[in-house]
C-alpha cells in the first residue's frame, strides 16, 4: 500500500512540473503554441499578405504533392503569420532552421507565428508520408536582407 502511496506521488509531481514548464514556455519565454481552427471554412487560394513594413499572412495550402505557394520572399526581420490548410490527406508542415513543425490537418486550419531574423533560405518540406509523391513536397522562404 506504501508503494503505491509513492508511485502516485512521483507521477503527480512529474505531471505537475511537466505543466508548469508549459506554462513557462509559453507565458515566460513568450513561445507561441499551434492553434488548429476548425470553426471557419478552410481557404481555397494561396495568399500573401503584407500587413506593414515587416508583419506578413501567408495562407498555405498543402496539396499533393507541394505547397502553395511554393516559394515565398520576406525581408530579414520579419514577422510571419502562417495559416495552411489540405483540401485532400494530413500533411506536415516544417521550416527548416526554425522551431515551425505543424501537422495540417483536412478541413481545418493550422496557425503558427514565426520571426525570421537571418536572412538565407529556408527549405520547407512535408514530414508526414502523403502519398507517393511524397519526398517531391517542398517549399521555401527567401528571406533578404532589406
Amino acid at each position: 500500500m506504501n508503494i503505491e502511496k509513492l508511485a502516485l506521488s512521483i507521477a503527480s509531481t512529474l505531471l505537475l512540473i511537466f505543466f508548469s514548464l508549459i506554462l513557462y514556455g509559453a507565458y515566460v519565454k513568450n513561445i507561441d503554441l499551434p492553434t488548429c481552427i476548425v470553426n471557419v471554412k478552410p481557404f481555397e487560394k494561396d495568399t500573401i499578405i503584407k500587413i506593414s513594413e515587416n508583419k506578413y499572412e501567408i495562407h498555405y495550402i498543402a496539396r499533393q504533392f507541394s505547397f502553395f505557394p511554393m516559394e515565398i520572399k520576406i525581408p530579414k526581420g520579419s514577422t510571419v503569420d502562417i495559416y495552411i490548410t489540405s483540401p485532400d490527406v494530413l500533411h506536415g508542415f516544417h521550416i527548416e532552421g526554425t522551431n515551425v513543425n505543424l501537422m495540417v490537418i483536412p478541413g481545418a486550419i493550422t496557425y503558427y507565428r514565426a520571426k525570421f531574423e537571418n536572412p538565407g533560405e529556408y527549405r520547407i518540406y512535408c514530414h508526414e508520408y502523403c502519398g507517393l509523391g511524397h519526398q517531391n513536397m517542398m517549399g521555401k522562404i527567401i528571406v533578404q536582407w532589406d
